[in-house]
């Protein structure tokens, strides 16, 4: 109690002070805000985009490798290509299959954009995609209503198919899907289950296009070949994609490298495909953040250093104006820790208060970038926390010289000032 008491005082006094000259308080306290608003929308830019990131990683699988065919921009495009490569066949997918070692699980990949659907929809057409049953797996999907195909509605190309979210509302609504119809051009499908909702890139990411994995519906891969395209149709051997689970304790970085090797020796060097390794892209991603981190770190720090220096530049106006009242206090029995710790309060109140605002600030600042740029952000306590911490250390460590400077004033000296 009797510290306390002690302290209150100080508080009061550095409260008053603040108060007494309110433009030229705010005015050092700008630096402070601007610096603790800085930090705040950093970090939670840097927690969301870690959060998204880590989502969709998650959604592609770490240990999963992607193969995907890259689409010709023109014809003329494809025919040279095909000159040099026939593209992403089955056959890559047997080889592959056969010839690399410590895989789990893969499956190839038909899609393609239906021309008309029913229900009809006025939002955007779901894209078809035919794969096998252990596709689920492989992506470690879930389920919020029936169950996925079976190898036997594969074997004998059933009409089936589960829906992702966004297909599954925007055809048929929110009721229960199961069990009703879909047409994809003039072939019904019967939803045998629903997807729950994933996440997805909105660009392409390194060489994986960018899909909306919820507006999917998904068939049997057989199903898709025997439905969907002419029996004499030259794409029947043709696929655009393959979804690769490797074993528990593989490296899907190295099992990657094989895959590149075993795909470049039938496709030379047409560049029709890409293999994607999530793994990998997750380092790459972190790496990038990193950098990203350290530049935003070094513009709040200036910020902040900018307001540790105005913090000190008005306490030692603040010492100078009330040099004849330190004296007074040193004369009646003011030690100098006493003058020490009324000056440290006040700079210290200073840097919290900004710091309270600069918090604030930063909240809204990320809600306003997340909304503008369509960024995804999440303010943590831990950020709130580290922000508030730096603010009082700031007005910590910028707050000593002045003090000690007022605590060494010689009494008589501080008395006689004018």
């Amino acid at each position: 109690m009797a510290n306390l008491s002690g302290i209150l005082p100080e508080l009061y006094m550095g409260f008053s002070s603040l108060l007494v000259h309110k433009l030229r308080s705010l005015l050092t306290m700008l630096g402070m805000i601007f610096g603790v608003g800085a930090v705040v929308a950093m970090l939670s830019i840097t927690a969301g985009a870690q959060k998204e990131m880590m989502s969709f990683i998650d959604q592609l699988g770490v240990n999963n490798i992607i193969i995907e065919a890259r689409e010709a921009v023109d014809r003329n495009e494809l025919q040279t290509v095909r000159a040099i490569s026939p593209g992403l066949t089955f056959r890559d997918f047997r080889a592959i299959s056969e010839n690399v070692q410590g895989i789990e699980a893969l499956t190839p990949r038909k899609r393609f954009k239906p021309g008309k659907v029913l229900p009809k929809t006025t939002a955007e057409v779901p894209m078809l995609i035919g794969v096998l049953p252990n596709f689920v797996d492989i992506n470690n999907l879930k389920m919020v209503a029936g169950r996925f195909f079976t190898e036997e509605e594969n074997l004998h190309s059933a009409a089936v198919c589960v829906l992702g979210e966004s297909s599954k509302v925007n055809l048929l609504g929110y009721d229960d899907a199961v069990g009703k119809f879909v047409k994809v051009n003039d072939v019904w499908l019967q939803v045998i289950g629903v997807l729950a909702s994933q996440s997805g890139a909105d660009s392409d990411v390194e060489g994986l296009q960018s899909m909306n994995r919820n507006n999917m519906i998904i068939a049997p891969l057989n199903s898709v070949m025997r439905r969907f395209e002419d029996n004499n149709s030259y794409l029947k051997d043709e696929i655009d994609g393959v979804y690769i689970k490797v074993t528990s304790g593989t490296d899907s970085i190295e099992t990657a490298s094989v895959v590149r090797a075993i795909l470049a020796s039938t496709h030379k060097d047409a560049g029709d495909f890409t293999v994607i390794v999530p793994a990998d892209l997750l380092e790459q991603r972190r790496q990038t953040q990193f950098i990203f981190s350290v530049v935003m770190i070094c513009i709040a720090g200036i910020s902040l250093l900018v307001g540790g220096i105005g913090i000190m530049n008005i306490m030692l106006a603040t010492v100078l104006e009330r040099t004849r009242e330190i004296g007074i206090r040193r004369a009646i029995g003011a030690r100098q820790g006493d003058i020490i710790r009324q000056f440290l309060t006040e700079a210290i109140m200073i840097s919290i208060v900004g710091g309270l605002i600069g918090i604030g600030f930063g909240f809204s600042l990320s809600k306003i970038i997340a909304s503008m740029a369509g960024w995804s952000t999440v303010v943590t306590f831990s950020s709130i926390a580290i922000a508030f911490g730096v603010s009082v250390f700031i007005g910590l460590l910028f707050g000593i010289y002045p003090a000690v400077q007022a605590a060494k004033l010689d009494p008589i000296e501080a008395i006689r000032y004018e």
